[in-house]
């Protein structure tokens, strides 16, 4: 009876530091990468600091199946209000939103939208300024003295994987960067791999994978460091990740273990 408690406290003991070693494992390779990799921009020396290229700006062209938000305005209030009153009234499902609507005139097949009055005008490789003076030109057949504006309402971006709020997320803007995106989502966890940020992008040919790394200036010269519509940023977990995960799993496994053994020796006993 005692050379069976003896064997079941050795097997019990050897693997509470099988677990043990597991966490101090998993804990050293989480503190490397806290000294390495989580600070950002790193390689930027203090002499060259304010003196950063950035990649040029090009603005947002309207696609299809955009939703736009179309207004005029003029002297008279009520001159223009058919137009308006039919982009409040038009609810329309967000394409990839689930259940969200937005209000707004879609962009068809054709590249159109349909608008009250003015009829059916073709906006499609447009960008919104230029959306804008054509739907003004229209406009001017009809109204005395027209303003228009046109705002993307479903410029949407998905940031997902290692950062603190994974979530689609719509711009109230149409100038957005990829670290205005990762601020919204509260910023990479402590396992967020920064030398490893995926950006998945959706064009005409298939999808467009391109790969950052937020330790490198070069991030501000890249031409996808600006955000267009339904962009989807995929931050992979650190290798610290799973190594916390395996040593959570073996930790319960060694307890689970210690339990049967435990229980195993009581029966014995009886």
């Amino acid at each position: 009876m005692n050379k069976i408690i003896n064997q079941d406290k050795k097997i019990y003991n050897e693997k509470m530091r099988i677990g043990f070693f597991l966490v101090l494992i998993a804990f050293l390779a989480t503190a490397c990468q806290s000294n390495k990799t989580i600070p950002y921009f790193k390689n930027i020396p203090k002499t060259e600091y304010n003196k950063i290229e950035q990649a040029a700006y090009t603005e947002l062209k309207i696609k299809e199946d955009d939703i736009l938000d179309i207004t005029i305005q003029t002297a008279d209030v009520n001159a223009a209000s058919q137009v308006n009153d039919a982009a409040t009234n038009n609810s329309i499902a967000s394409p990839g939103s689930g259940q969200q609507r937005a209000t707004g005139f879609v962009v068809d097949k054709e590249g159109e939208v349909e608008l009250p009055v003015l009829g059916r005008i073709k906006l499609e490789g447009l960008t919104s300024y230029e959306a804008r003076n054509l739907i003004r030109k229209k406009a001017n057949e009809y109204f005395v003295d027209p303003t228009v504006q046109v705002r993307f309402v479903n410029f949407k971006v998905t940031v997902i994987g290692e950062v603190n709020r994974p979530s689609s997320y719509t711009m109230p803007s149409e100038r957005v960067t990829i670290l205005d995106a990762i601020g919204l989502a509260g910023d990479l966890t402590i396992y967020g791999k920064r030398e490893n940020v995926l950006l998945i992008r959706e064009t005409n040919t298939g999808k467009e994978l391109v790969q950052f790394n937020l330790n490198d200036s070069q991030l501000f010269k890249s031409p996808y460091y600006y955000l267009k519509q339904n962009d989807i940023i995929y931050v992979e977990p650190s290798k610290g990740k799973i190594a916390a995960a395996e040593s959570s799993r073996f930790s319960v496994i060694a307890i689970i273990a210690s339990l049967l053994s435990t229980a195993a020796l009581i029966i014995t006993r009886l």
